[in-house]
């Protein structure tokens, strides 16, 4: 059970129900995660789902990039909702179920593919380090360019929001859905096998 109120359509202000329908009507088509808290703030609500529109599904990389960097994000803070929908977002991108398994686990994923592998570098250094070496920088800006890197960066920054937000007001996964990943902590994050 949620923290916080999480109110229905019809329990909303005429401000929230403005942002609960502009939320319905875009990409998401639906409200889950944190913009059910958010939309407590519905100016902070409107700006969230913006920046989390462009950050989901308009950056220069490809999905299944994208979606490896937010459930890396996902597993260091242990965000159940944010697993939930970004597990099954990364396998249907194209993502290997064995990179997800191993991540949900918390076992060193195996990479074929070296973009994934830079990806997984990357995002595992912000995550455990707040910085990334300039290595693993490079072999992102070398892949991807400039707006590559920056939409990474930013990707994982939102994401980890996300987290924060779930985890803090107790965001509950949909009914009859079960907890998909184990611990309460942070999780560390092992680096790729060889």
């Amino acid at each position: 059970m949620a923290r916080i109120p999480l109110p229905a359509r019809d329990a909303m202000t005429a401000e929230q129900v403005t942002v609960h329908d502009q939320v319905v009507a875009g990409p998401r088509g639906t409200i889950i995660g944190p913009l059910r808290a958010a939309i407590h703030n519905p100016e902070l609500a409107t700006a969230w789902s913006a920046l989390g529109e462009v950050l989901r599904f308009r950056t220069s990389l490809p999905k299944r990039l994208s979606e490896l960097a937010i459930i890396i994000t996902a597993r260091r803070h242990n965000s159940q909702v944010e697993w939930w929908v970004h597990a099954r977002a990364a396998a249907e991108a194209g993502l290997p179920v064995a990179v997800i398994d191993a991540l949900r686990e918390g076992r060193a994923p195996c990479f074929d593919d070296a973009a994934e592998a830079e990806i997984h570098a990357f995002t595992r250094a912000l995550h455990h380090d707040a910085k990334v070496p300039l290595p693993v920088y490079n072999a992102v800006l070398a892949r991807w360019g400039a707006r590559g890197v920056v939409d990474l960066t930013a990707l994982i920054g939102y994401y980890t929001m996300v987290s924060f937000t779930l985890n803090a007001h107790e965001i509950p996964l949909p009914d009859g859905v079960a907890t998909p990943l184990m611990g309460d902590t942070l999780t560390p994050l092992p680096e790729a096998a060889a």
